[in-house]
């Protein structure tokens, strides 16, 4: 089957056998991973360069509330590898690929086989999305309990001070998206963080969504000691989490 696209400019955009061409000229690869969490309903698209260079990974974005103005898009967060820099966009929800091939081809962000950088922000700022996050309650209570104590992280998976469970925490990464990502709740099982982060155990920065006041930031939290070898008794990623997690404490969301 062949998608084809036209658009403002008088660009012809093709997607033939996995392949995005522009104006009859081949510029990208792109690769279909559904998404068994969502049993099939929503997939990961990874585009490559046609030399095979990995460039982006798109995958559902599911801490954002669906856009109520259609029922017919997701929410998906792109990451572009090579530049670093990532961005929220609208795939439809019927034929995704084709909506993922369209968006990249009209984007004009691959320059002599690579992601243009500059070209990406501008992608990001004219196509972008800044969607409002899902909160699962209004309930949102804290454990009560002595914060003087040290926060422990627990092997079935729970959140300790003071010997109160004070949450959770459970590793919901998606291994084709190149990050690790953990959902925080708390006790009652309200969500109260989203967090992600690459690097493991020695992580530098960590990307949060705070369900309560609907915010996404970057903390950084800069460590120059280095983890060649962790227990994993708790998580194969503890050490990196218990430090976000003391940093979600401090600030009164956990």
């Amino acid at each position: 089957m062949v998608f084809t696209i036209g658009i403002v400019s008088a660009q012809k955009i093709d997607y033939k056998n996995n392949i995005i061409s522009v104006d009859g000229k081949e510029i990208a690869k792109v690769n279909k991973i559904k998404d068994h969490e969502t049993f099939g309903l929503t997939s990961t698209f990874e585009l490559y360069s046609m030399s095979g260079k990995k460039l982006v990974i798109a995958a559902y974005a599911s801490e954002y509330d669906r856009d109520h103005s259609t029922n017919m898009t997701f929410y998906y967060r792109f990451t572009f590898l090579t530049t670093n820099q990532v961005g929220i966009f609208s795939i439809s929800k019927l034929g995704g690929e084709k909506s993922f091939a369209k968006l990249i081809g009209a984007a004009g962000v691959i320059v002599n086989d690579d992601l243009d950088a500059a070209k990406v922000k501008e992608f990001i700022a004219m196509k972008g999305k800044d969607p409002a996050i899902t909160v699962a309650s209004d309930d949102y209570v804290l454990e009560r309990r002595d914060k003087a104590w040290p926060v422990k992280l627990k092997a079935d998976k729970t959140i300790e001070q003071a010997q109160s469970t004070i949450g959770g925490f459970k590793d919901v990464s998606n291994p084709a998206d190149g990050y690790d990502t953990y959902q925080i709740s708390l006790p009652s099982g309200i969500v109260a963080a989203k967090l992600s982060f690459t690097g493991g155990n020695n992580a530098q920065a960590f990307d949060l969504v705070t369900m309560k006041d609907q915010i996404r930031r970057q903390v950084k939290i800069p460590t120059n000691e280095r983890v060649m070898l962790a227990s994993a008794d708790e998580d194969r990623n503890q050490i990196a989490l218990l430090r976000i997690i003391k940093w979600l404490v401090t600030n009164n969301y956990l």
